[in-house]
């Protein structure tokens, strides 16, 4: 048996224990304060916004030879 195998198999269980923690606290703050939940996604669409916007600037300053 292969040593690192048994390496791979605990980082891929940390990893599907990390994402059913990550599910149930968002449908945990979902269930017992909706409101507080769509300030947060409307949070992170705005984040999402502002970087792609950023990425339109940098590209647009690049297409134009960084002047």
């Amino acid at each position: 048996m292969q040593q690192g195998t048994g390496e791979a198999a605990v980082a891929v269980n940390a990893k599907k224990i990390a994402v059913y923690a990550l599910v149930v606290f968002v449908l945990y703050v979902i269930i017992t304060d909706p409101k507080k939940a769509a300030d947060y996604v409307q949070i992170g669409f705005e984040g999402i916004s502002d970087a792609a916007g950023a990425v339109g600037d940098f590209m647009t300053w690049a297409a134009n030879g960084g002047k």
